[in-house]
């Protein structure tokens, strides 16, 4: 039996500013990351970036393909309608959209959302209490967490008001029986963001297996979290793990960055 061949994607590099180039290859990266850690639902969930130097232009994944299989060249800029703006070989999925547009017509301070349907994070949003304030992960997420409640797949426009009236001015979403969506300022930070979200829930859902008393922190403890949060990463957010991220991304497969 022959191995299948990789996909051949051209690369676009120098159809395209610096910057944007080095957005591109930071949202590739993102994604193989999200499939490295365990995280993404086949093809199903989308993370997004504003194009920088505008307002209304993004990146997306091409629908179909493996999360580890994204490169720099394959993603795909939109409008804010999903709309493709510019030529691509590669779909996308208008629909898969929805949550994201909504938040980046918003939240201009989003530079990237990410939403995943991971399993411990799944799992979570589908208890009543939502995140426990049961580990240190937990406190940087419960000092700015917004929930939305299900309304089925979101394909529809008018469940973007409410669903951007929940997330408010919050980083993380919690979408009860669906998933985790966390936003940031760069791709590195919603990528920790999610990191830490995706933690707290794998924690709760291990403690509460365990079936012994569980320990709540105190709320004085994570309205200081925030606070913390800037002394641990000197300011530097998720900057501070990103250039170790992408190191571990290269000793694996660097063609991300293609």
């Amino acid at each position: 039996m022959n191995a299948p061949e990789k996909l051949h994607i051209p690369s676009i590099q120098d159809r395209v500013s610096p910057e944007e180039w080095q957005a591109r290859v930071d949202l590739a990266a993102c994604y193989r990351l999200v499939a490295d850690f365990g995280w993404s639902d086949l093809v199903f969930t989308h993370i997004t970036a504003r194009v920088p130097g505008t307002e209304d232009q993004f990146l997306i994944n091409p629908y179909g393909m493996m999360f580890d299989e994204i490169t720099a060249s394959s993603l795909v800029k939109i409008d804010i309608n999903g709309n493709k703006i510019e030529d691509s070989p590669f779909p996308v999925n208008p629909a898969g959209f929805t949550i994201h547009s909504a938040i980046h017509a918003v939240r201009h301070d989003a530079q990237c959302v990410l939403h995943v349907h991971s399993i411990n994070g799944v799992a979570v949003s589908a208890q009543k209490n939502g995140v426990l304030p049961l580990s240190q992960q937990s406190i940087f997420v419960l000092s700015s967490l917004a929930y939305h409640d299900y309304e089925g797949v979101a394909l529809n426009d008018d469940e973007k008001p409410r669903l951007v009236a929940d997330l408010g001015d919050k980083t993380y979403l919690m979408l009860r029986n669906h998933g985790l969506l966390t936003i940031g300022k760069t791709i590195a930070d919603a990528f920790v963001n999610m990191y830490i979200f995706e933690a707290a829930c794998m924690i709760q859902i291990r403690a509460q297996a365990g079936g012994g008393e569980l320990i709540p922190i105190p709320a004085a403890i994570i309205n200081g979290a925030q606070q913390s949060a800037k002394k641990v990463t000197k300011s530097q957010g998720g900057m501070l793990a990103w250039p170790a991220l992408l190191r571990r991304l290269d000793r694996l497969d660097p063609s991300y960055r293609t």
